[in-house]
């Protein structure tokens, strides 16, 4: 399953700050190769009343411990990057499927492993980079793909690119349960257990993606990111309830396709030697009724050679879905059902601070130690769900002369 603590980070679409101003510096005639190692640690708290597991009411209380690593190699024209990574998730919500307080369904595990290329063509300024990996839970086995191209123009002004990516799901329970281990068929809350609700246990998704920056000057970049989404299949959470206005009792039903219209705006501006200002506008909308609009703001301030500091805010407006209402209040008459909040009406806030800390000169030789970064967030939606989230990143690199140019 998809876990909610994604959700927020769906809408956005960063671009590159470095290298996309000219240098008037000449290019090295020796190119360095590099190797690059990122540990991130994070811890992520949740609370809420509006559990969609139990019908748009009851906790949605969530706690994650997660650990990630990424190493990156990195010559003149290639780089190859592999990310490993695991969630550790208590849920009480989740935990209601059942009705069995501390059952199996309490804590599950997400496991991710990605693996990436990029190739820069000789003689161009043209890069093409493809990618895949797995990502798998109890229920949850994800299969992505995906292709990209970039082009950036001879001056460095300006910088096209377009991807386009896959991912196809199997939404079976039981593969990382010890008395399974298997996919078996699909997790319907205990009382419900009756029949299949459903004919498919698959969902496929498939993402393009598109950007374009434009330096404006020597301080301000410039960039737009629209997007198209299509999903099929099974869109519904098999394990949600929906309790309708006569007391009745289903499993949530949604159409089983999905267009999602995402759009992103960026304007960064360096303001001084030391400040950097980071704006964005998105906005969202979809065949299911859900219309959004964000902006967000990011300042960094450099204030010494070592430290930098940075806060961001963002701020978050969704219309409801079409098929979206409150416990007890659907009719038993409608053809499509959900009680999940995150398809409902709010206003979102997030708020934080990063803490990055620089250490000038190597650990040895070839060897660097490029930061520290500490960040916390916090988010509240208008339906009082709060989260918190506390995280480390530490980055090292690994540097050596490549071969000289003919």
């Amino acid at each position: 399953m998809l876990k909610k603590y994604f959700i927020f980070g769906l809408m956005a679409f960063y671009y590159p700050l470095k290298g996309q101003i000219p240098d008037s510096s000449s290019f090295q005639k020796r190119k360095l190769n590099k190797t690059e190692i990122e540990l991130t640690l994070s811890y992520y708290h949740q609370n809420g009343n509006h559990s969609a597991v139990t019908g748009g009411i009851g906790t949605e209380k969530l706690n994650v411990y997660a650990p990630h690593l990424k190493i990156a190699h990195q010559n003149k024209l290639n780089t190859f990057a592999l990310q490993i990574g695991m969630d550790v998730i208590s849920s009480a919500s989740t935990d209601n499927i059942d009705h069995e307080i501390s059952s199996a369904s309490l804590v599950d595990t997400h496991f991710q492993f990605d693996g990436s290329y990029q190739r820069k063509l000789k003689k161009t300024d043209l890069t093409l980079g493809i990618a895949t990996g797995v990502a798998m839970e109890s229920d949850y086995l994800a299969l992505p793909v995906s292709a990209s191209i970039q082009y950036v123009e001879p001056s460095k002004m300006r910088t096209y690119q377009i991807g386009f990516s896959g991912s196809f799901d199997d939404l079976r329970w039981g593969r990382l349960k010890r008395d399974v281990g298997h996919p078996v068929k699909l997790v319907y809350p205990v009382e419900l257990r009756y029949k299949d609700w459903f004919d498919t246990y698959r969902r496929n998704t498939y993402a393009l993606d598109a950007g374009f920056t434009q330096v404006l000057s020597k301080k301000m970049i410039l960039g737009v990111f629209p997007g198209f989404i299509y999903q099929k299949g099974i869109l519904a959470t098999p394990f949600h309830r929906v309790y309708f206005n006569d007391n009745s009792e289903r499993v949530e039903n949604l159409p089983k396709q999905r267009f999602k219209f995402p759009l992103g705006i960026k304007l960064n501006s360096f303001l001084g030697k030391r400040f950097i200002l980071k704006s964005e506008y998105s906005f969202y909308i979809d065949n299911f009724g859900v219309v959004g609009n964000a902006i967000e703001a990011e300042g960094a301030v450099k204030i010494s050679p070592l430290i930098t500091v940075s806060s961001f805010f963002r701020f978050y407006h969704q219309s409801a879905s079409k098929y979206f209402a409150p416990y007890k209040e659907h009719s038993p008459t409608e053809t499509f059902y959900t009680c999940d909040y995150d398809l409902s009406r709010f206003n979102n806030y997030k708020a934080g601070v990063d803490l990055k800390f620089s250490p000038m000169g190597k650990l040895q030789k070839k060897l660097s130690f490029d930061h520290i970064l500490f960040r916390y967030a916090f988010f509240y939606r208008s339906d009082h769900m709060q989260m918190h989230m506390i995280s480390m990143d530490l980055n090292i690199s690994y540097d050596y002369p490549g071969r000289k140019n003919k």
